[in-house]
């Protein structure tokens, strides 16, 4: 199975399968927490949900008016996103939807077999649920 070499992968895919710290799609694996793009796939440089600020959605942020909703995994567990980064996406119009990451996994392949506007951003975990 292929890695994705340099943190991108072009093309936004659904996602195959997760856990043991990372994520399986369209023939490839991937090792850490991972934001789905309309620009592709991108390596997310976040591990732990209470380390999240403003600066982990650059990439996010940049393409909102490709954008209707937002979710992110949040590792195991759903946690509490701080106000500061909830208005940064109600300015942009974006829907954030904070949920465990595999209930946003789930969520993310429903959307796109949908083809709706979604993106998101995966906290890898380790075991699967």
């Amino acid at each position: 199975m292929a890695e994705i070499a340099d943190g991108h992968y072009k093309y936004q895919a659904p996602i195959d399968a997760y856990g043991n710290g990372g994520f399986r799609f369209d023939d490839m694996s991937h090792i850490g927490s991972l934001l789905c793009l309309p620009s592709g796939m991108h390596k997310w440089t976040i591990e732990d949900i209470t380390l999240l600020s403003i600066d982990h959605f650059k990439f996010v942020f940049e393409q909102a008016e490709k954008i209707d909703v937002f979710l992110l995994g949040t590792g195991q567990d759903i946690a509490f996103i701080d106000e500061p980064v909830r208005r940064e996406f109600r300015d942009r119009s974006i829907i954030l939807e904070p949920m465990s990451t595999g209930a946003a996994v789930r969520t993310y392949n429903v959307l796109m077999a949908e083809k709706r506007a979604v993106s998101a951003g995966f906290i890898a975990v380790d075991r699967a649920k």
